[in-house]
């Protein structure tokens, strides 16, 4: 038996294994493409989802009248402008929509920044009682948020700012969950070489905070931060109890459209669509970049 003999088939062993896989890789990296099925569920759960939406402004576009017979409208009535005029005028909506900006912007920027850097504490540094601290924080989402209610309106009376928007906003400057949230994140997007290279560097703690964990946080501050500017913008026991239709939030500017003998309920879908607006032009502004965010943050990890 020769060389060529016994080498030949081996080459060939080898040529098949490399080329099978090359068509594994090959098809490995093959894009996925949804079927009729996938589009089908997709556009049904859209129009689920958008149904409440289409049915406040076909309701906000009739007349009262309109809406208490049977069977109710399907379509657009010619009353929208009319009745989002008067639901503006009544409850109020500007200095509302001024003040709910102003209090769902603050607490998100409050939120977002405390809940990052005590997520970084308890992800990434080492101190007495860490553990004990971060299951008494995640103890405090089980506790009923109507239960601090009666204490701290007491609270804040006894400091005098009854009425006054500060007594919506600092309550809520901390989130347990956006603490314990961005803690999960940062265990597994923040490798800890990262942060002892920078020490070695020389780097200060507020530099490697700015330089390392804002970076590699910023897919989940983009999350928490939409997440956070929702749920301050629909509050409404909180505020509902601690201002006055006076100094209102927009949700508190709401509940005094309905107080009529006779609730117009054209334009109280009126001031629920104004209400609603703000919010659905934040989405359209800036939706691509979270959900840009999420997708980068899902690729790193």
């Amino acid at each position: 038996m020769t060389t060529t003999d016994v080498t030949l088939p081996q080459v060939a062993k080898q040529g098949d294994t490399s080329g099978r896989r090359r068509t594994r890789m090959t098809g490995a990296g093959r894009q996925l493409h949804a079927g009729p099925l996938t589009y089908v569920i997709l556009t049904l759960f859209a129009a689920l989802s958008l149904a409440p939406l289409l049915w406040t402004t076909i309701a906000a576009s009739r007349t009262n009248a309109r809406l208490a017979q049977t069977p109710p409208p399907f379509w657009f009535g010619g009353n929208l402008f009319k009745n989002l005029e008067t639901a503006w005028n009544q409850a109020g909506m500007g200095a509302a929509m001024f003040n709910t900006i102003l209090v769902a912007g603050t607490i998100t920027i409050g939120t977002v920044l405390f809940s990052t850097l005590a997520g970084f504490a308890f992800a990434k540094l080492r101190f007495r009682f860490s553990t004990a601290l971060l299951l008494m924080t995640i103890g405090t989402m089980m506790v009923p948020p109507q239960l601090a209610v009666v204490p701290l309106y007491l609270w804040m009376t006894d400091l005098g700012w009854a009425n006054h928007l500060q007594t919506v906003i600092l309550p809520t400057l901390v989130s347990a969950f956006g603490t314990f949230f961005m803690r999960q994140y940062l265990v597994q997007a923040l490798p800890t070489e990262l942060i002892e290279a920078a020490r070695v560097d020389g780097a200060s703690s507020l530099r490697v905070v700015w330089h390392v964990v804002f970076p590699a946080a910023r897919p989940a501050m983009a999350v928490l931060g939409l997440l956070t500017f929702v749920m301050a913008w629909n509050d409404f026991l909180w505020p509902i109890i601690a201002l006055n239709g006076e100094n209102p939030t927009v949700q508190v500017a709401l509940n005094q459209l309905g107080t009529g003998y006779i609730p117009d309920d054209s334009v109280i879908m009126a001031g629920a669509l104004l209400g609603t607006l703000p919010l659905l032009i934040a989405f359209l502004l800036f939706g691509k970049q979270i959900v840009g965010g999420i997708m980068q943050g899902a690729v790193k990890g």
